[in-house]
């Protein structure tokens, strides 16, 4: 009979011990789902702030005022190329329409081993525009960057006081060097980072591209205004050739596949931050050809992305390290929720809140560069987190494809 009661008495205690010890384990899950789920939310407002405040930033550069000034600054446009055969006739026509002194700009032409009839395209408008000055020559490969070679490669032979590099699947405005030279004259800037849109069809990769492109060109407006800026687009920039020589050109960087633009720019920002300035005008906006494929945008955005990993600025690194957790976050909240480990109402609500960020800087930007009825970010923007963790992966681990030739992403800092 004792016997009895105490194997029952031991069983109770067993029973007793494990219940508790599922109950500690339950506590246990919780506060690591409450933590993870506040980690998780606090990325997501840290994100919102830097959002925030290039939104502020954004306000800050003020819209430039044409003075129509008599046409005095002298520009050399160098438009490096690959095939680019089906593109080129777009920007030549542009050209056309450009209400400047014919003598007081050129066009240099670098061919960089193009696959096609680009050549002969540009040749034959050449013959058909006498009036226009233009200039064609062969890019000659010494670094790792292509087209920092054929911007170097033109810099020894430009005639005008101003280098402006742009894209050869550009479409630039008819008032593009007015503008310009009325900037210069009242800024005294010697380095300008200016407009860049995207135009497209009606497609869903398209519209993604406009978002993200838009987005982007906030980000880089924000930056100047806060006086942080560290990212430009080489589809519309122009710099001094002195500027360009003070700074000693490409050198340091020249073994980045890309970054002709920004890592220019931030080498101007570190030594001579009073010369370089942001033309807010939608009278220089410049409009540039989104990517056909997917294959192509993933390519793309993997080139820009290996840039960062090169950045020696703390603002920019800060975003970028900022904007990338919070887009994993969003990510794994979602894997995390398809385990059970969330309730679903979770990542919908950070979705919510980065839309609600995104939003405020996307409707910001818009304002200026005129894209609203691209607008419909819903969609968009549960796609774009698991877009960039994608191409953080990549950039990180991966190599990338850019006219037809591999790079690595593996950079060090200069």
């Amino acid at each position: 009979m004792d016997y009895r009661f105490h194997f029952d008495a031991d069983v109770v205690f067993k029973c007793s011990f494990a219940r508790e010890h599922r109950q500690l384990l339950c506590i246990e899950i919780q506060i690591e789902m409450v933590a993870i789920a506040v980690l998780f939310a606090v990325y997501i407002l840290i994100y919102g702030g830097f959002i925030l405040a290039l939104v502020s930033g954004f306000s800050k550069v003020k819209r430039f005022v044409r003075t129509n000034s008599q046409p005095k600054t002298t520009f050399s446009v160098v438009i490096p190329f690959r095939t680019e055969e089906k593109n080129l006739p777009i920007l030549l026509s542009s050209f056309e329409k450009i209400d400047y002194p014919k003598e007081l700009f050129e066009l240099i032409f670098i061919n960089d081993a193009s696959e096609d009839f680009s050549e002969n395209v540009v040749n034959k408008w050449r013959l058909a525009n006498g009036s226009f000055a233009t200039t064609m020559i062969d890019n000659i490969r010494i670094s790792g960057s292509p087209k920092k070679d054929a911007i170097s490669r033109a810099i020894p032979i430009v005639k005008g006081d101003f280098v402006v590099t742009t894209d050869a699947d550009c479409e630039v405005p008819e008032n593009w060097f007015a503008t310009f030279n009325d900037f210069i004259l009242e800024t005294n800037s010697e380095m300008i980072a200016a407009p860049v849109i995207y135009g497209g069809k009606k497609s869903f990769l398209h519209h993604f591209q406009r978002l993200d492109f838009l987005s982007l060109q906030g980000v880089t407006v924000g930056s100047f205004g806060l006086g942080k800026a560290f990212m430009c687009n080489g589809a519309n920039f122009v710099y001094s050739k002195n500027l360009f020589r003070e700074i000693g050109g490409f050198g340091g960087v020249d073994k980045l596949a890309s970054g002709d633009d920004v890592f220019l720019l931030q080498k101007a920002v570190a030594q001579f931050p009073d010369k370089v300035d942001y033309l807010k005008s939608a009278q220089a906006i410049v409009k540039t050809a989104p990517t056909k494929t997917w294959m192509e945008l993933l390519n793309q955005r993997v080139r820009w992305a290996s840039k960062a990993k090169a950045y020696n600025l703390e603002f920019a690194d800060n975003l970028a390290f900022t904007t990338s957790l919070a887009n994993l976050f969003l990510v794994a909240s979602v894997i995390l929720t398809m385990t059970d480990f969330f309730d679903w109402r979770f990542p919908v609500g950070l979705f919510l809140l980065k839309l609600v960020f995104d939003w405020t800087m996307l409707s910001t930007a818009n304002r200026f560069f005129g894209q609203s009825k691209f607008l419909f970010p819903i969609f968009s923007s549960v796609f774009y987190p698991f877009f960039v963790v994608l191409v953080c992966f990549w950039a990180i681990f991966g190599k990338f494809t850019w006219k037809g030739r591999k790079f690595s992403t593996s950079v060090s800092r200069a």
